[in-house]
C-alpha cells in the first residue's frame, strides 16, 4: 500500500454526502454499520433481504436466523429508531438458486463450500448492489469486518483485513470487483466487535444486546444433511469406506455426511486416529487414512478474482488462507492452466485443505484475490 492510499473508513467524510442503501441482518453490525452512516451525515436507506426458504418452518428465539420474520423485525426497529426509511426485498428465489443448491450440490460431488462466499457473490454485491443503484442510490453498505481503501497512484481499490483479527472477514470477500469495491462501504471495519457493541449502545440501538448468529442462515442447528436430502437425496446413499491402500474398512451414510479432516462418526475401529482424507463422488466412496494423509503441499484453485493484480504472470509470494477461521500461511502462487485458475504451494504442508472451499491470497493486509479449491496434492498420494 502506498503513502498515497487512504482508508475508505476515514475519508467519507471528506467525500459529497451520498445515499447509500444498508443491508440491514437485523443484527447488531449491520445496525451499527446504518447509524455511522447516518451520524456522518449520509442519506441512509435500509434494504433487508428476506431470504428465508417458503419450505423451511420460520426458525423459533432458540435460532435467530439473519434472514427470518424475526430479523426483519427488528431491522425495522432499528431503522425506525434511526429515523431512516427500510423496505425489505424478496429474494428467496435467487437465494435458493445461487446458495441453497450451490451448497447442496457441492456437498453431493463430495466438496466442502462455503455459502457466505456465495451469497456475497451472487446476492448482496451482484443482485442486491444492481437493484439499489438501479434505483439511484451511490451503492451499499454491509457490517462486514473489512476495509476499503483507495490507492491515488494505481487508482485501484483495494480490499483490506478488519481491525479486528478475530472477526476479520476479507476472506468471505475476496470475489469484490474494482466495480463493486468503488460502490461499497464498510463502515465498522475500523473498529472491534468490543467497540462495535459499545457503539450499538451508545447509538440506543434495540439490538445492542443481541448475540451473534452462529449458524448457517438456511440451516437450523447444524442440520445441513436436512437440506441435502431435500434436494439431493441421492448423496445420502450408503457405500464403502476404503482405507489409502483400498481395503475396505467401513461403511458410510452418504457422503454428504462427511468432509475432509473429519475424525468423528465414522465408525471405525483403529488403534490410531483415522480421518476423511479423500471423498470419490463417482464410486461414491468416502477415503480414510493417518493425520500425515491430510497435509496438503500444493493445490489448484479456479474461477480466480484477482483485486489488486488483475493480469498475474510469474511467481510471486503471498500468504494464503484455506478457511475463514485460520491463519494465513506463507506460500508462493503462480498461474494456472489459464487466467482463471492458480497453483498455491505453502511453504509448510497445510491440514485439510479440501476441494470446494476457498483460498484468499494475501499480501500484508491487503487481499490479493482468491478462487476455489479444485485440486490438492498431498505428501502421500492416495494408493485407494
Amino acid at each position: 500500500m502506498t503513502a498515497a492510499s487512504r482508508d475508505r473508513g476515514t475519508i467519507d467524510m471528506m467525500e459529497r454526502m451520498g445515499t447509500w442503501a444498508v443491508a440491514m441482518s437485523g443484527g447488531v453490525d449491520s445496525s451499527v454499520a446504518a447509524a455511522l452512516l447516518r451520524a456522518e451525515g449520509h442519506e441512509v436507506v435500509g434494504i433487508t433481504m428476506n431470504l428465508w426458504p417458503d419450505w423451511l418452518p420460520e426458525p423459533d428465539d432458540a435460532f435467530k436466523a439473519c434472514c427470518g420474520v424475526s430479523a426483519i423485525e427488528d431491522a425495522r426497529a432499528v431503522a425506525r429508531h434511526l429515523g431512516i426509511r427500510h423496505y425489505v426485498l424478496s429474494m428467496r428465489e435467487e437465494f435458493e438458486h445461487a446458495v441453497i443448491e450451490y451448497f447442496v450440490d457441492a456437498y453431493a460431488r463430495g466438496r466442502t463450500p462455503n455459502p457466505c462466499i456465495a451469497c456475497n457473490q451472487a446476492i448482496k454485491f451482484s443482485l442486491l448492489l444492481r437493484k439499489v443503484t438501479a434505483l439511484g442510490l451511490d451503492g451499499v453498505a454491509t457490517g462486514h469486518y473489512a476495509r476499503v481503501a483507495f490507492d491515488d497512484t494505481t487508482r485501484r481499490y483495494h480490499l483490506l483485513r478488519g481491525r479486528d483479527a478475530h472477526k476479520d472477514q476479507s476472506y468471505v470477500l475476496y470475489g469484490l470487483t474494482q466495480m463493486q469495491l468503488a460502490r461499497l462501504r464498510l463502515p465498522i471495519g475500523m473498529y472491534t466487535k468490543d467497540a462495535v457493541r459499545t457503539l450499538a449502545r451508545d447509538f440506543g440501538l434495540p439490538v445492542a444486546g443481541k448475540p451473534d448468529s452462529q449458524e448457517i442462515c438456511f440451516v437450523p442447528r447444524g442440520s445441513y444433511t436436512d437440506v441435502v436430502a431435500r434436494f439431493r437425496p441421492e448423496a445420502l446413499r450408503p457405500g464403502p469406506i476404503l482405507d489409502t491402500d483400498g481395503r475396505g474398512v467401513g461403511t458410510h451414510q452418504g457422503i454428504a455426511r462427511y468432509t475432509v479432516g473429519q475424525r468423528r462418526g465414522l465408525g471405525i475401529a483403529s488403534g490410531t486416529p483415522v480421518y476423511v482424507v479423500a471423498i470419490d463422488q463417482e464410486r461414491n466412496t468416502v477415503i480414510v487414512g493417518g493425520e500425515d494423509d491430510l497435509l496438503c503441499e500444493e493445490l489448484t484453485a479456479s474461477a480466480m478474482n484477482w483485486i489488486v493484480l488483475p493480469d498475474p504472470d510469474g511467481e510471486r509470494r503471498v500468504t494464503a488462507r484455506v478457511r475463514h477461521a485460520a491463519s494465513d500461511v506463507p506460500a508462493r502462487v503462480r498461474p494456472g492452466a489459464d487466467i482463471t485458475e492458480a497453483v498455491v504451494r505453502f511453504d509448510v504442508p497445510q491440514r485439510a485443505a479440501s476441494p470446494g472451499q476457498a483460498v484468499a491470497l494475501y499480501d500484508g493486509e491487503r487481499v490479493l484475490g482468491g478462487g476455489t479449491i479444485t485440486q490438492v496434492r498431498t505428501p502421500a498420494p492416495l494408493r485407494a
